[in-house]
C-alpha cells in the first residue's frame, strides 16, 4: 500500500482502496478467498479493527462477501443483461419472440419469466399519472418475475387501462402469445410510436433482497417505462425493480434537434 506523507484518508479507507485496486487489476480474482484478517493486519501493519472496517466498506460497495465459517471472498459478477433502445425494435417482437427472450438470446443469455399475478388492481400514483386515470382506479395488471440464466433479475409489473384490456383480450391470458403484449396490442389496431423510460437507483428493501437474491451492498434500479401510440395516448406502463448487478443500461439514439 503506497501512501504519501500528506495522505489524510483514514487508515481503513486506505486499506480498502488498496484491496479494491487488487480486485480491479485481477490480483484478487472473482470468487477468490482473501487472506485471513490476521494475515491482512500483518501485511498492512494495522489492527484487526482496521481490517474489519476496511472489509465492511468493501462489502457495502458490493465487492466482497463473507460466508459464515468459510471466510471473505471477492464477489463474483453476475451476467448482466444490456437494456437499451434497440430492445424495443419492432423487428424483435413482431417476429414472434418476446422482448426479454430475444434481448437475452442476442447476448448469449437464457431468459425466462414467472407470472406472479394477473388481474385487476388499484393503480399506484406513478402509474395512474402516466396512464391518465385517477389514483387508485382499477387497472389491468400483469406481474412477472424474470430470470437470467436461472437467477431472478427483475420484478416487472405491466399496467393497462381496463378499456385497453377489453380491446386486447390476450392481455388477460397467462400467455399473450408470439411476440408478447406489444404484438397483440398492434394486432388490435394500436400503433406503438414511442417509449419513455425513467430510471432511478436506490438500495433495496427486505422483500426485494430475498426475491431477487441480492448480495449485501447491491442496489436496485427502479424503471418506469411508458409506451405511447401515434396519438400520444399511453398504452402500457411497466414498473420494474431490477437487480443492479445484473443490468447495464446502454442507450444509442440520434441527437434531438
Amino acid at each position: 500500500m503506497s501512501t504519501g506523507p500528506t495522505d489524510a484518508r483514514p487508515l481503513q479507507v486506505r486499506v480498502a482502496d488498496d484491496i479494491r485496486a487488487k480486485i480491479e487489476t485481477g490480483e484478487y480474482a472473482p470468487g477468490q478467498q482473501l487472506p485471513t484478517y490476521d494475515a491482512l493486519a500483518e501485511a498492512y501493519l494495522c489492527s484487526l479493527a482496521v481490517i474489519r472496517k476496511a472489509v465492511d466498506l468493501l462489502k457495502q460497495q458490493g465487492l466482497l462477501i463473507t460466508e459464515q465459517g468459510k471466510g471473505t471472498f471477492v464477489r463474483k459478477r453476475a451476467k448482466a443483461r444490456r437494456h437499451g433502445t434497440d430492445r424495443y425494435s419492432r423487428g424483435r417482437w413482431s417476429s414472434g419472440t418476446a422482448i426479454l427472450i430475444a434481448e437475452a438470446a442476442q447476448q448469449g443469455l437464457e431468459a425466462s419469466q414467472h407470472l406472479r399475478f394477473l388481474g385487476t388492481a388499484p393503480a399506484p400514483p406513478d402509474v395512474a399519472e402516466r396512464l391518465g386515470i385517477e389514483e387508485g382506479a382499477p387497472a389491468h395488471v400483469r406481474r412477472r418475475t424474470t430470470y437470467i440464466d436461472g437467477r431472478p433479475n427483475q420484478l416487472a409489473d405491466s399496467y393497462y387501462t381496463l378499456a385497453l384490456a377489453e380491446a386486447v383480450p390476450a392481455l388477460k391470458d397467462e400467455d399473450t402469445g408470439p411476440g408478447g403484449g406489444f404484438a397483440r396490442i398492434e394486432e388490435a389496431g394500436y400503433q406503438l410510436a414511442r417509449i419513455r423510460e425513467e430510471i432511478t437507483l436506490r438500495m433495496p428493501v427486505g422483500p426485494e433482497i430475498s426475491v431477487l437474491e441480492l448480495r449485501e451492498g447491491t442496489p436496485v434500479a427502479d424503471l418506469i417505462s411508458t409506451a405511447y401510440d401515434q396519438q400520444g395516448r399511453p398504452l402500457e406502463v411497466m414498473v420494474a425493480v431490477i437487480a443492479g448487478d445484473m443490468v447495464t443500461f446502454n442507450y444509442d439514439f440520434p441527437v434531438p434537434d
